[in-house]
């Protein structure tokens, strides 16, 4: 797909995803209790995450005839033909967040195709915040205005951001470890609840890094590509490249990444 068509793809993406976040807000402290599913073990969706998702599929559709999806609420998570598009979407990136009022929540997309991530929009819903950029741009942006990953040099001033196991606890004891040696070690750890736009603010410079595992491709497509886009540096916990389907990763400014990975390699050695 030509760098231009991506572009304007990807303005389409944005405009789309600012619509659908009116509609969320305007859904905030509405959903009764008998609302709420739980899908999981502290996996919660309600009518929002699954209509939202319902008007991003039937727009992207139109917008990419033949398109294939990846979503969080309806669609399986794998690629069965590397030949087709497919969007990778997570209609509301932080669902406790939105259930509680707590405004850090956000829509993510992302276009993927043989391998690549072409186009990632992330809209942070109550700051009105876009984060988006396309395979050709020159970086990614953030309501306009060119971003880059932070250029920090000193690791004990970084802050980091995180998400804390909530289902998957085969590697708590380890994480543990990792946040006791990173609490000494760095300015600051954070885990708000939207690892989409931990990313995305990992790629603007707010965060230093971003890490974490048991993630589904959904919550990271888009926000990796934007942080890749802004100058960092994205892999799994092995410092491999495998953090779309393999459930781990860290992102981050290039000097953040190569002493984190350096302390995740030694307290997660068996993975």
């Amino acid at each position: 797909m030509e760098t231009s068509t991506l572009e304007a793809l990807t303005c389409k993406v944005c405009g789309l995803t600012q619509a659908i976040a009116t509609w969320i807000r305007e859904q905030v402290g509405h959903v009764a209790a008998n609302q709420i599913e739980t899908k999981a073990f502290n996996s919660l969706v309600s009518f929002v995450d699954k209509t939202a998702e319902e008007k991003l599929i039937a727009a992207l559709s139109e917008f990419l005839p033949n398109s294939q999806f990846v979503a969080e609420e309806s669609a399986p998570e794998e690629i069965v033909n590397q030949d087709d598009y497919f969007w990778i979407i997570d209609p509301l990136d932080g669902t406790t967040n939105f259930l509680h009022q707590i405004p850090f929540f956000s829509i993510s997309i992302a276009l993927y195709h043989r391998g690549k991530i072409l186009l990632a929009v992330v809209y942070e819903v109550n700051r009105q915040e876009l984060f988006y950029t396309w395979q050709g741009a020159p970086t990614s942006y953030l309501n306009g205005h060119p971003i880059q990953v932070t250029q920090n040099q000193d690791f004990s001033h970084a802050l980091l951001a995180t998400g804390f196991p909530y289902y998957d606890f085969t590697y708590t004891r380890h994480y543990l470890h990792l946040l006791e040696d990173l609490m000494q070690s760095v300015r600051g750890l954070r885990r708000l609840g939207s690892a989409a736009l931990d990313l995305a603010y990992t790629a603007c410079g707010r965060f230093d890094a971003f890490f974490e595992y048991s993630l589904s491709p959904w919550d990271v497509a888009a926000g990796a590509f934007l942080v890749q886009q802004a100058g960092g540096k994205v892999t799994d916990f092995k410092a491999e490249d495998n953090y779309l389907f393999g459930k781990s990763i860290i992102a981050a400014s290039p000097s953040a990444h190569a002493v984190l990975q350096q302390k995740i390699a030694h307290h997660f050695e068996q993975l």
